[in-house]
């Protein structure tokens, strides 16, 4: 490690403007101006090596930055210690934004190396930042001033926030103790990209070849295309192969009447990361906890989820347990009585077994057809992407006038994204969105926003955003477009929810812009866009026969309707499950002495978990927790879903596309970032604080 350190930073001499390659001279992207439509990063002409130059280039600039933040002879002020903080690390903002988001929808094993690299020194980088005593002096100094400082609220945010942030970051430690929390901060870097990169490869190794077409039966033709071309494209021609990747193990689980292939797929699933091999993540897991447990310590806290939530709106860990607990019970009863529907159905085809996990799909589908007569098959025609696509843009268009071109030869994260740019109904440009839909080895599981860069505001300028929302949604086939399931259709919407909040943002300042809020608020734009994705009113305008355009009738849209609440008792209950896990390793005070297995286990018996139901993520391939940013915060899509819940009732009291409730959701919620309180934020949309009873009314649960 210390021979390429060093090696990188006397390269990073030769890459101040460029870099020599082949004895020719050669520009570093992020080391000048973007020269492209709307300063997009040009991303074909960005390569691999040029990544670790500016990564370099990026921290020694930030440095000098700092350095004449310290060495400033004036007194501290918001204008030259926070402001100046705030706007310190211009390079390395750029390439990591490109970075990042890269490793996630686009890594390779070269960009792997380099994160696993760069990750210790940016750490390293971080540290040193926040544990810089005299710049800590100077933010110190200008935080005791502020209530006499009369500043804008935003600006008062932005005080409170670096205070804080400081402290939180380990500058009110004992000099003895900084070094131990900068050990402890660089691990954890490392720790978490690999347990990413094993999910990641355990995904991609794991193949079902299906040679034997009889097993095939129950699955609809486009599932069985999409495996003959996979299997095509992996060398099996003339079979079919299965993987882990959802859109291809979901149907499987949900028609395939092969029993036995379905609990081996589904066990190939649910043992990533648990398989005592090389991408084996439970040591990793053990470290991670502990490694956390030590860090709150050191900041006087209890434990790893009293640090993360004293920031959230939840507080503390009690309230997430008191609140876990009473939503589970909700929906254990009702998961029961789900569980015994199947059982009926399995007893009455004279099947002699005991419902199990691998069963849920393909009997809650049986039940389903028995209680509403609805095929996802027979719905899925009317949703092929491009559909979808208009309808999450229609939605957007009739609540806040936004405009949504697509863009040809526009710089590409990768060649399957599409870009658009976003225009107010003036024609005033807001800002571009990358969408980026389907699977590949080069992207992570899972479906997220993120930008390339954030709204703020820079010397009387607006930055416009650059946002991107990538999934992992159905595949289209030879003959077949990408045709989306329910789930998948919400989960558009979801992530086109946050993409809003983004671009919708209207802050002076990137580190409180667009998506900066507490954990348990940030879902609340997402989630809301749900219940637009199945309203009656939309469905009429997007869902489209692919075949004859027909629009979906009335027949179909009143099944989905009626079936609305359908499987919530599971849905909730497997959910619920996991972030009670997140919540049991991260009110942990001593490390963890057992196996890992165990301790799960442990904590699934103490939530009395039905064992028809498996937690959504078991330990070791649980990402948001031990690769993201959802550690002791995994709770937070419930306890936002009783905020959406409780605002789309707003909507519908008056209409889901009323100009009045939508033009409060903008300016108070989307527009404001994390310039204000979450809870003052919501209240000042809907007049009151969220009811969680609209939530259990939502899904059926009371």
């Amino acid at each position: 490690m210390k021979r390429k350190t060093l090696f990188f930073t006397l390269a990073s001499l030769l890459f101040i403007v460029g870099c020599t390659t082949k004895n020719k001279m050669e520009t570093n992207p992020f080391l000048v101006e973007y020269n492209t439509p709307f300063k997009i990063a040009p991303f074909e002409e960005i390569k691999n090596h040029h990544y670790m130059p500016a990564f370099i280039k990026g921290m020694e600039e930030q440095n000098k930055n700092i350095a004449a933040i310290v060495e400033n002879k004036e007194a501290p002020t918001f204008e030259n210690t926070i402001e100046a903080l705030e706007y310190s690390d211009d390079i390395l903002a750029k390439v990591s934004n490109v970075f990042y988001n890269l490793t996630s929808s686009n890594t390779n094993d070269s960009i792997k190396a380099i994160a696993q690299e760069v990750a210790p020194l940016l750490s390293k980088h971080s540290d040193a930042i926040f544990l810089n005593k005299d710049l800590f002096e100077r933010i110190k100094t200008v935080y005791n001033q502020k209530d006499q400082l009369n500043l804008p609220k935003e600006a008062a945010k932005l005080l409170t926030e670096t205070y804080e942030s400081f402290a939180r970051g380990g500058a009110n430690l004992p000099e003895e103790a900084k070094e131990e929390f900068s050990k402890i901060n660089g691990r954890l870097a490392v720790l978490t990209l690999q347990f990413g990169d094993n999910v990641l490869n355990e995904t991609n190794n794991y193949i079902m070849v299906v040679d034997n077409e009889a097993d095939l039966k129950g699955l609809p033709k486009n599932s069985i295309d999409a495996a003959s071309q996979l299997a095509s494209k992996k060398g099996y021609d003339g079979k079919w192969v299965f993987t882990t990747h959802k859109p291809s193990m979901i149907p499987f689980l949900q028609y395939a009447e092969n029993r036995d292939l379905r609990e081996k797929l589904f066990n190939a699933y649910i043992n990533r990361g648990d398989n005592d091999n090389e991408y084996d993540n439970k040591k990793i897991i053990s470290e991670i906890v502990s490694l956390r447990i030590r860090r709150a310590e050191l900041l006087g806290y209890k434990n790893h989820a009293s640090f993360i939530l004293e920031r959230n709106m939840a507080k503390t860990p009690e309230a997430v347990y008191k609140k876990l607990a009473y939503l589970m019970d909700k929906a254990q009863v009702v998961a029961k009585k789900e569980a015994k529907d199947m059982q009926q159905i399995i007893n009455s085809e004279g099947g002699n077994f005991k419902l199990q996990p691998w069963d849920w799909w393909y009997y809650a589908e049986k039940v389903k057809m028995k209680k509403y007569n609805l095929d996802e098959n027979e719905i899925r025609p009317y949703f092929e992407l491009k559909n979808v696509i208009d309808g999450a843009l229609y939605t957007a268009n009739q609540l806040y006038g936004l405009q949504f071109e697509k863009k040809e030869g526009l710089p590409l994260p990768h060649p399957d994204a599409i870009a658009f740019e976003v225009k107010e109904s003036t024609g005033y440009h807001v800002g571009i969105l990358y969408m980026d839909f389907h699977p590949r080895e080069s992207k992570r599981g899972g479906a997220w926003m993120n930008s390339f860069r954030k709204q703020h505001r820079r010397d009387g300028l607006d930055v416009t955003p650059i946002i991107t929302m990538v999934c992992n949604f159905t595949s289209p086939t030879d003959d077949t477009p990408s045709l989306l399931s329910i789930d998948e259709v919400e989960t558009l919407f979801h992530e086109f929810g946050h993409c809003l909040h983004g671009l919708l943002s209207d802050c002076t300042y990137r580190s409180l812009s667009g998506t900066a809020v507490p954990r348990d608020f940030v879902e609340l734009p997402s989630q809301v866009m749900e219940h637009w994705s199945t309203h009656p009113t939309l469905l009429k305008y997007y869902a489209k026969n692919y075949k004859t355009g027909e629009i979906i009738p009335d027949e179909l849209i009143a099944k989905i309707e009626n079936s609305g609440k359908f499987n919530q008792g599971f849905a909730t209950t497997e959910y619920l499950a996991a972030a009670i896990l997140d919540m049991d390793y991260h009110t942990l005070t001593e490390p963890i002495k057992g196996d890992i297995n165990e301790f799960e286990k442990a904590s699934i018996k103490k939530m009395n978990l039905i064992p028809e139901i498996v937690s959504r993520y078991r330990s070791t391939y649980f990402q948001h927790v031990f690769s993201g940013g959802y550690s002791a915060g995994y709770y937070a899509y419930i306890w936002a879903a009783i905020l959406d819940s409780d605002a789309f009732d707003s909507f519908e009291e008056k209409g889901i596309f009323d100009q009045e409730t939508a033009t409060k959701f903008r300016t108070n919620i989307l527009e404001k970032g994390g310039t204000e309180d979450a809870m003052e934020m919501y209240i000042n949309f809907k007049g009151n604080e969220p009811d969680e009873n609209a939530l259990l009314r939502d899904r059926g649960l009371i």
